[in-house]
């Protein structure tokens, strides 16, 4: 999964469903959920794209997007923000989260 910044962030959410996860490295829960989604993104590559933003490099972007805990996943379609969770998901909630767009 690619890791964005705001120099980027518009260019790789502009179309299609793409998934970003905001995260640090620091956060545990943030380590837990890594492998579900490169599981994820292999199983729906046709579907969405998924890409993470560290809050601690690029803050800018995290307060644009009122990210206040993490990990939050924000869901974008042709960017634009259609919905958001917040902490770790299982395999099959991520998957319903996004093909609920």
């Amino acid at each position: 999964m690619e890791v964005v910044n705001n120099k980027n962030f518009n260019e790789k959410t502009k179309e299609g469903v793409v998934l970003v996860d905001f995260y640090a490295d620091w956060c545990g829960p943030c380590k837990m959920i890594t492998p579900v989604l490169k599981e994820v993104q292999e199983e729906l590559q046709d579907e969405v794209s998924i890409i993470k933003v560290d809050v601690d490099a690029d803050g800018e972007l995290a307060q644009r997007f009122d990210v206040m805990s993490i990990p939050t996943m924000i869901l974008f379609k042709d960017g634009k923000p259609v919905d958001r969770r917040t902490g770790f998901m299982p395999k099959p909630e991520v998957i319903k989260f996004i093909q609920g767009v």
